[in-house]
């Protein structure tokens, strides 16, 4: 099947009369990295990689043993359809690999491949398909607070409206590039927007959201329009959030699925569902990674704060959607504190660790918390149990750092490094004195 694959790509290079093959990859941060050879180099590229320094992009090698070996992954070859037909350029996204051939542990992808086959060695595949939220604003002045483009908010539609098509021509370019989608829409927010990407493996889930933000910038700055996948952008409104819909299958059946119980959610469910809240804390530094990421995990922005589940119920962490006609195949759960700045492969391995760690071990999970959250006090909560998620990056890593489950999940050299990049972000940020500050201080004290 991979020769197959391979010479599909060869043969469609030559007919298309494409020039240029981007290598597509990612940083620990989850920054899309990309260099470009000629069609020559493809069919030498595709049976033995190409060897590039991996000094220079963060998280991955030291100086001391630089080289590394880009090998693309012929499944997620694709045509770039914004790019001239004249001059036509496709993008393969790659695998990194030592010199030797084994899986470089500083590459995102090989990360989440690695926590893959640990579920499948357990029976299971894992499907996700994200709620993806962004802005957006007119071409940022430095100094200057994000121009909206409009005043819309939940499923507004003008026959005027500039954003919608940037959405449409958004989708049509997805759907060129072969990501599915299910629902697009105006969000709550002015000039906030959202696109909802159909179920697929975690896998090429992972390459299309890199590929979804890619597209939506590429397409906002062809109009001269700037896109943000920022979490909290604006004050005093909610920010853009990434709600994962996850589900575990074995072979064509929904594991997560059970027509005896009430919410018809099957044992395995609950147990995944138990682990993603018993460890939800830990993870929450790789499904928010940056100081913004927790300006919008606060009350009253329609953002998760408590570590809770429920079916209807979106001051939680973890929803369980209602499927239509109780379809056993769209039964899934929610989580919703992630947002779209993070790295998904990072993100989607600590989930599916959290989870499965749940399922191995028959964690417990805790009734379902069917008041609003958001209207409860310290004290109220405290007498159910409920805890919050961490409230700042630096509680986060704080967290992370004594988690064996994260350190397991992301190995050793990533863990580390994320840790130490995030501190000094953490630093950088202690730093700063805000507008905030002066205003409330300077003439008070």
């Amino acid at each position: 099947m991979l020769n197959q694959q391979r010479e599909y790509v060869l043969r469609t290079v030559e007919e298309r009369g494409v020039r240029l093959v981007r290598l597509w990859f990612t940083d620990v941060l989850g920054s899309l990295k990309s260099f470009a050879i000629s069609p020559a180099e493809l069919e030498n590229a595709l049976e033995d990689g190409m060897t590039f320094d991996g000094s220079s992009i963060d998280g991955f090698s030291r100086v001391q043993e630089a080289d590394v070996l880009a090998i693309p992954d012929p499944n997620t070859f694709e045509i770039l359809p914004w790019v001239d037909g004249k001059s036509a350029e496709a993008r393969v996204f790659c695998d990194i690999h030592d010199l030797d051939g084994a899986a470089f542990d500083g590459d995102p992808r090989q990360v989440l491949r690695r926590n893959l086959t640990a579920a499948q060695k357990q029976g299971f595949e894992f499907l996700v398909a994200p709620d993806m939220e962004y802005f957006y604003f007119a071409p940022p002045k430095p100094g200057e607070a994000p121009v909206p483009l409009d005043e819309g908010s939940f499923f507004d539609l003008t026959t005027t409206d500039v954003a919608s098509s940037l959405r449409k021509e958004t989708i049509r370019t997805l759907e060129a590039m072969g990501i599915s989608v299910e629902y697009s829409f105006h969000e709550d927010a002015p000039s906030q927007q959202e696109i909802d990407l159909r179920h697929t493996d975690a896998l090429t889930m992972a390459d299309s959201i890199m590929t979804f933000r890619m597209i939506v910038k590429e397409i906002a700055a062809m109009h001269d329009v700037h896109a943000t996948f920022m979490p909290k952008p604006l004050e005093g409104i909610q920010g853009s959030g990434m709600h994962l819909h996850l589900s575990l299958f074995k072979g064509e059946d929904n594991a997560f699925f059970d027509p005896e119980d009430p919410y018809n959610l099957s044992s395995t469910a609950k147990s995944f569902m138990a682990g993603l809240l018993f460890h939800a804390a830990e993870i929450t530094a790789i499904t928010n990674q940056t100081v913004n990421s927790y300006k919008r995990l606060v009350p009253g922005f329609e953002a998760p704060v408590h570590m809770t589940w429920a079916r209807n119920n979106r001051s939680g962490l973890i929803r369980v959607p209602v499927p239509k006609r109780g379809s056993a195949s769209a039964t899934r759960i929610e989580y919703r504190s992630p947002d779209p700045a993070c790295n998904p492969y990072l993100a989607f391995s600590v989930i599916l660790a959290a989870g499965l760690k749940g399922v191995r071990e028959g964690y417990e999970l805790a009734p379902e918390a069917d008041a609003n959250l958001f209207e409860m006090d310290d004290t109220a909560l405290a007498k159910l149990g409920v805890q919050q998620l961490p409230q700042s990056l630096n509680d986060a890593l704080r967290i992370m750092e004594e988690s064996a489950l994260v350190h397991e999940a992301l190995g050793e050299h990533i863990f580390d490094w994320f840790l130490r990049n995030k501190h000094r972000e953490w630093r950088q940020y202690k730093t700063q004195v805000t507008p905030f500050e002066l205003k409330t201080y300077l003439r008070s004290i």
